[in-house]
């Protein structure tokens, strides 16, 4: 088969991962991060570099040494997961250059929401919700880890213990209560 029908482009997923990021993180704002978060990005990138490229580095070679590479799936298949692990190492390595790390304990002992902030609030229907304002790369919302993009954060910062705030949602208007605001401690370093 002629190489112009199999040839996958790189450059096309590296944009599609640039406009994410590009949307993710509003124009002129910095790429907030924790320092837990930036450790995690760095250590995947770390394993990709020492770990997995190295081992599929060895399948490939050892599979180009047995001839015929067309029908070779070791081969074939050994190549696309070197394409997916250094598309990934780039993006990760211009998540980390364009990083900005925010140490939330600065913070320790403060009522008031900022980044890093553990809030819990109350909403109009009674529901007690409990949220740790992150970065972009960090955010899991299973695990209460919402982005500092995110409108229930942006609804949240600078508010303070006690205050009632009014969160725009599609299904229209919530009045927030702030109940809590946490951070972490300080570490010895």
């Amino acid at each position: 088969m002629n190489k112009a029908f199999v040839k996958e482009s790189d450059a096309d997923d590296d944009d599609a991962e640039g406009a994410a990021l590009a949307a993710a993180i509003p124009a002129g704002a910095k790429n907030y991060i924790t320092p837990a978060g930036y450790k995690a990005i760095k250590d995947e990138l770390l394993h990709l570099i020492d770990v997995e490229r190295p081992e599929v580095v060895k399948v490939v070679h050892w599979a180009a040494s047995n001839g015929d590479r067309s029908e070779n799936g070791d081969y074939i298949y050994g190549k696309r997961r070197l394409r997916e692990i250094d598309r990934r190492i780039r993006f990760l390595t211009k998540r980390m250059d364009s990083a900005f790390v925010v140490d939330p304990s600065v913070h320790h002992g403060n009522d008031q929401v900022f980044f890093g902030a553990t809030v819990t609030y109350l909403n109009k229907a009674g529901e007690e919700h409990t949220v740790t304002i992150v970065g972009v790369d960090e955010l899991d919302p299973l695990k209460g880890k919402i982005s500092w993009v995110s409108p229930v954060a942006r609804a949240l910062t600078k508010a303070r213990e006690g205050d009632l705030i009014t969160l725009h949602t599609p299904l229209g208007v919530d009045e927030l209560e702030i109940l809590s605001v946490e951070y972490p401690e300080p570490q010895d370093r």
